[in-house]
């Protein structure tokens, strides 16, 4: 469905990705794993056309992607929910999520929302409130759910559980499992490596832009490299 086939991609002088191979197979979730700096997030900004590709291909669904042209990207169903969530915060929930759907006809739009408030009730209690006045678990839930408006073929997800109170945590890897029950493909980059191999399929350990190891979320769990380095055992 997503195959990269060795990228190379980085930001001016300086080359993050380094022959990076990776795929998403339909319906799976997907978890990169790696220190700080190791090139998840550019991974996943390189997929999104935000970073240009410089060596290598990335295909989609057996076409070439676009390379840094997110808004192509985007028209092919490929959603991103970046790190730090970036919500407007001076739009309210409701027109957060209106943003987040502008491709989708007025109807879908509405049928939509009201999914993403089926996901995060939270969410529609709050729907006349102001995005930057929410708590950054109710922030969270909204970058995902505007995310999800754009009726994404794959979703991409950084570090959804990053600085969020355990309950809170629950419930997000709770909502990226139902998503993934009703079809959608997750690519998900996450700090909190245990949670994230536990809902995985298959996994990917990213050392300086490279792959260094890669198996079913079960076997990532069970390798002792994975448990010294990214399970604090």
């Amino acid at each position: 469905m997503l195959k990269l086939d060795q990228v190379r991609a980085g930001y001016g002088a300086i080359e993050v990705l380094k022959n990076l191979t990776l795929e998403v197979r339909p319906g799976e979730i997907v978890t990169l794993l790696g220190a700080n700096g190791a090139g998840k997030t550019t991974t996943l900004l390189t997929i999104a056309g935000v970073v240009a590709v410089r060596g290598g291909s990335i295909t989609w669904q057996d076409a070439s992607l676009p390379s840094g042209r997110a808004d192509a990207v985007l028209r092919r169903g490929i959603c991103l929910c970046p790190e730090g969530r970036h919500i407007f915060p001076r739009l309210t929930v409701l027109e957060n999520l209106i943003s987040g759907g502008f491709l989708l006809p007025a109807k879908r739009n509405a049928a939509k929302i009201e999914q993403i408030y089926s996901y995060f009730p939270l969410l529609a209690e709050r729907r006349n409130q102001l995005g930057g006045t929410l708590s950054g678990g109710e922030q969270q839930m909204l970058a995902i759910g505007r995310a999800l408006m754009g009726e994404p073929k794959l979703l991409m997800l950084d570090e959804p559980s990053l600085g969020l109170a355990p309950q809170i945590v629950a419930k997000i890897f709770e909502i990226i499992r139902e998503i993934n029950r009703q079809g959608v493909p997750i690519l998900l980059v996450e700090q909190n490596a245990q949670q994230a191999l536990r809902i995985a399929h298959r996994g990917y350990v990213i050392v300086t832009g490279q792959n260094q190891l890669t198996g079913t979320g079960a076997e990532l769990l069970a390798s002792d490299e994975v448990r010294q380095a990214y399970l604090g055992e």
